[in-house]
């Protein structure tokens, strides 16, 4: 990212020059590595706390506003964008539109001192005949049949997703074993409702259901090594799992749209 175009950007929506002085130095702090300062001449720094937030200016101009206001006025037929901070979806019904943004968009991007990611971006053809599927966000999407015979959209956990999320709660149980039991239970509900916030849209049911599941056995496996004297059989996990309830699988956040 060119610290300069930045500068620009932000000198366009920003009128206050206190702020602006603020974020200049930002932009002109170190980097610490291997006990010695570096100054990049390129990038926000790493970890602060306002580099979020200036990347998504960054690339409002550079991607969001060129779509808007140069892009879509030249295209045959009607487009749309997503954008969720690095990761953008860019929506076409004409095949011939789609080739042509793809042609200039690498351009556009060098421009301004970025790069697209070789192998995560492509042009993909997302018709219900030809059974193709895009991850995006987290979300696996693809066509259904309705109950009423029709095409429609759904959304399903992404596979590395899904695994990954496992392999951070199996983790999390083994290195907090050692908690007070209610304590314990109380930090893994945290956990599992917040998995729920993200992936409880609808037709993701299935998904959080296996999630709740394998997430209820591996407990269940650490709890089991909490000691190497009693052992919990069939029984008393039974009862634990009475006493301390998992949260249910639910949908909580609205459908997604694209």
């Amino acid at each position: 990212m060119d610290k300069h175009q930045l500068r620009v950007f932000l000198q366009q929506r920003v009128g206050d020059g206190v702020l602006l002085r603020l974020i200049n130095k930002w932009l002109n702090a170190g980097v610490m590595e291997a006990g010695s300062i570096h100054y990049p001449e390129q990038g926000t720094p790493q970890g602060g706390v306002i580099s979020p937030m200036l990347a998504n200016v960054y690339l409002h101009h550079v991607l969001d506003q060129w779509f808007e206001q140069e892009v879509k006025p030249r295209l045959i037929s009607s487009a749309s964008l997503i954008r969720f901070a690095d990761d953008a979806v860019l929506l076409m019904k004409n095949a011939e539109d789609a080739d042509r943004v793809m042609a200039v968009l690498p351009k556009r991007f060098h421009r301004h001192g970025l790069a697209l990611h070789p192998e995560k971006t492509r042009v993909t053809r997302f018709k219900p005949q030809e059974n193709v599927s895009i991850d995006f966000l987290g979300f696996t999407h693809y066509w259904k049949r309705s109950q009423r015979g029709g095409w429609s959209i759904c959304r399903k956990t992404m596979k590395s997703r899904f695994a990954r999320s496992i392999r951070a709660i199996g983790n999390w149980c083994s290195e907090n074993r050692h908690l007070a039991l209610p304590e314990y239970h109380a930090a893994l509900c945290r956990k599992i409702r917040g998995h729920y916030a993200y992936f409880g849209i609808r037709g993701n049911s299935n998904a959080l259901k296996r999630f709740l599941y394998v997430v209820r056995n591996t407990w269940v496996k650490w709890l089991r090594k909490r000691s190497q004297r009693h052992r919990l059989n069939w029984k008393a996990v039974e009862r634990l799992l009475l006493r301390y309830r998992l949260p249910a699988a639910r949908l909580i956040t609205i459908n997604l749209r694209m």
